[in-house]
């Protein structure tokens, strides 16, 4: 054989080598973004629609992708970090070539499915309901993520501040502080109106999701996992309009809507369904004063009639098109008054952290001093806690808060359990 085409042969043996041989080869690993236009060019191209008038990129053959061994060892990374010498962990680690080539298969062959969820409850700030997957599901869920998450990133308002690197909650504070700085030297009185929507995880439908990422992905063997993900066959996560996660009997949950409360996947899709909100909250209201943190909206104006006008159109459109309800804490108020948001009272001169928040940082650390003073825990563990609560208390004026928490850890630490942590 001539060397040329030896080289060729070489090269086309080595294309499909995968980790894993006992699937067939998959086709070759491209991931591209396509323009979707308005119009047909021609009868060789895909006809696609536009919305809003302007042309968008969709993703396309990115299952291959997701489903690369490499890809799969970096997700099982992710999601190990913290959580490495967990039972679950340690005994997918323990034949981790061959769990990762298991799950490979299954994604590959369409077999495929997600394990049952493990449901509990947490009580703070609110009762909630958790479902925590297996960890060879989180696994599968980072691999997702790892390839949507920077695609949609690329498309959310820049003021959308949940789930999103380099974002967060203090930077949502810090933005509308920064707006409220700005209106304060504007003459008028301005006025606020917080949304906030009714359940939101428990009440998204699942069609109109599935609808909205078709918009965006034109890959269709990641469309058919994805919808194996949010429509679960074994697990309902939808409430009854009106109802909490406590008042429902078994057979009141339902399968068309709700998403779980845990999982890596339910972060993006939340603000990925949202998105059509902000879309039309830009660019149909022309809004500029308006902030999302997840299902917390803040909006400005210095109208409040305006504001009144804004709600119904929300209220509409969420009720309408994406089949969501606003809830009792939608209020219109001067921003005189401070706005309560991302846990923290926001003014344009200081911050301060909400009432029900301080109280709840007052009960936890009474508690733990109580469990130092009875040797239940090490001053280590109770000093990691403070930690956690002075990097809250950093950003914002709690001057008095710092001084009423030391006085409560020197009533009680120091007493019999101080010395246990040497």
């Amino acid at each position: 054989m001539p060397d040329n085409q030896r080289q060729r042969s070489t090269d086309s043996c080595t294309a499909h080598s995968i980790k894993g041989a006992c699937f067939p080869p998959a086709r070759e690993k491209i991931v591209f973004l396509r323009t979707r236009k308005r119009y047909t060019q021609s009868a060789e191209q895909t006809e696609v629609i536009s919305t809003g008038g302007s042309d968008f990129q969709i993703m396309d053959n990115i299952f291959d992708t997701i489903c690369d061994f490499d890809e799969l060892y970096d997700a099982h990374l992710h999601a190990r970090k913290g959580k490495r010498f967990r039972p679950d962990v340690l005994q997918f680690t323990d034949r981790l070539e061959e769990n990762l080539i298991e799950i490979q298969n299954e994604l590959l062959w369409g077999t495929y499915r997600v394990g049952p969820y493990r449901p509990f409850y947490v009580t703070e700030p609110k009762l909630r309901l958790v479902m925590a997957l297996q960890y060879r599901d989180r696994v599968v869920q980072w691999a997702i993520y790892k390839q949507l998450n920077p695609f949609y990133d690329k498309m959310f308002i820049e003021d959308s501040y949940a789930c999103r690197v380099g974002k967060g909650s203090h930077k949502a504070a810090e933005r509308l502080q920064y707006w409220l700085k700005q209106v304060g030297r504007k003459p008028g009185k301005w006025y606020y109106l917080k949304l906030d929507i009714s359940k939101y995880f428990y009440r998204v439908d699942h069609g109109i999701l599935m609808n909205i990422l078709r918009k965006r992905i034109a890959d269709t063997r990641l469309l058919a996992l994805l919808d194996r993900i949010i429509n679960s066959e074994d697990t309902k996560f939808g409430l009854p309009a009106g109802y909490n996660p406590e008042e429902c009997t078994p057979d009141m949950w339902r399968s068309d809507c709700g998403m779980p409360i845990g999982n890596l996947t339910s972060q993006l899709f939340a603000n990925v369904y949202l998105n059509e909100l902000d879309q039309f909250c830009k660019h149909r209201l022309r809004i500029h004063y308006y902030v999302r943190y997840m299902d917390d909206i803040i909006i400005l104006s210095d109208s409040k009639p305006e504001l009144h006008g804004i709600k119904d159109d929300i209220e509409a459109f969420l009720k309408d098109t994406l089949r969501l309800d606003l809830n009792k804490k939608t209020a219109i108020r001067p921003v005189t008054l401070g706005i309560e948001f991302v846990g923290y009272r926001v003014w344009a001169t200081h911050r301060k952290l909400k009432k029900s928040t301080a109280r709840r940082m007052i009960r936890k650390v009474k508690k733990s001093c109580r469990k130092v003073e009875r040797g239940e825990i090490l001053i280590d563990a109770f000093m990691r806690q403070a930690a956690s609560f002075s990097g809250t208390l950093m950003h914002c004026n709690s001057h008095g808060l710092r001084n009423r928490l030391t006085e409560i850890y020197d009533s009680y630490a120091y007493k019999g359990g101080g010395d246990n942590g040497n």
